[in-house]
């Protein structure tokens, strides 16, 4: 793999999540800049997207770079029975970095094992989204000034959910505290706690979302119920309501929580919510264009 893909976020050490945190930082003072000028970065969106795939391409752009890519698979070779390895390989000739979104686990990972330019996971199924998970610990550090000791309550989607699995993995850097709360169908993934027993995290795994839980948090971290990893629909129909956070339920919570979301939201926040000052998830959004900026910088060695 080219040691500047980013597939996973185990793939970075501490120190360099911190460089690029810093590096973000450094953007959001000046994102427009001619860095790039001269690289073409391809993306390539298997899956949809709205934030990620507009994110980085607004990144691209105020860098100085050009974008080339599909946002559907319908409109690429691979609708014609392309594989995936002629799909990497020919992209590979007219770009400098490839970002990928895939509905396959394990894609972006075989990708950056064939690719002779650095691979950029945008998300592969329910597996890892290292990119959104860089833009979660800027805003984390951005509204509490620190990463340490944070406690986390994570509601909703954990069993599908890769934006939870990155950052928990990212996070453990940081001795945080957790709150899985899910039903039984949608629970966080035994391998996932295996982690936190391995590295010592504290986790309260609870069907309950309740006040109490709410009261101990700092981020409250909300997740859609993804239907389309589903292959039971009257599964997903059973679990895609059951939580969702009203405005009177922040109340008594603490100061300085915020409300995170990958987004796109359904029904798991209420509307209510959005005019509060601890609802973040559009300021975190935003915050992806400068994490970004710094990922693709870190894929194409400038520094």
């Amino acid at each position: 793999m080219d040691k500047k893909s980013l597939v996973s976020i185990s793939d970075l050490s501490k120190e360099e999540i911190v460089g690029l945190l810093n590096r973000a930082a450094e953007f959001e003072k000046n994102p427009n800049q001619r860095i790039l000028e001269g690289k073409v970065v391809a993306t390539l969106f298997f899956e949809p997207s709205t934030r990620t795939r507009l994110s980085f391409e607004t990144a691209v752009n105020r860098l100085g770079g050009r974008v080339i890519g599909f946002s559907d698979a319908k409109t690429s070779s691979q609708s014609k029975g392309e594989t995936l390895k002629d799909t990497i390989m020919m992209v590979s000739n007219y770009a400098d970095v490839i970002v990928m979104r895939h509905h396959l686990e394990g894609a972006a990972r075989y990708a950056s094992e064939i690719s002779p330019v650095p691979i950029v996971n945008a998300g592969d199924g329910a597996n890892q989204h290292p990119s959104q998970t860089m833009l979660d610990l800027y805003s984390i550090y951005k509204t509490q000034g620190t990463l340490d000791n944070q406690v986390i309550t994570m509601v909703g989607d954990l069993k599908y959910g890769r934006t939870v699995h990155s950052l928990l993995e990212a996070m453990h850097f940081w001795n945080p505290r957790f709150n899985f709360v899910a039903c039984d169908e949608l629970k966080m993934p035994d391998k996932y706690k295996k982690f936190c027993d391995k590295h010592g995290i504290k986790y309260h795994e609870t069907t309950e979302f309740s006040q109490e839980v709410i009261n101990e948090t700092d981020i409250l971290y909300m997740t859609r119920v993804q239907g389309e990893r589903f292959t039971d629909v009257l599964e997903y129909e059973r679990t895609k309501s059951l939580y969702t956070l009203h405005n009177e339920m922040l109340a008594n919570s603490k100061p300085n929580l915020k409300v995170l979301h990958p987004l796109p939201r359904i029904t798991e926040i209420d509307q209510d919510v959005d005019d509060n000052p601890k609802a973040y998830f559009f300021q975190q959004a935003k915050n992806g264009l400068y994490a970004r900026q710094a990922i693709l910088c870190r894929a194409l060695g400038i520094e």
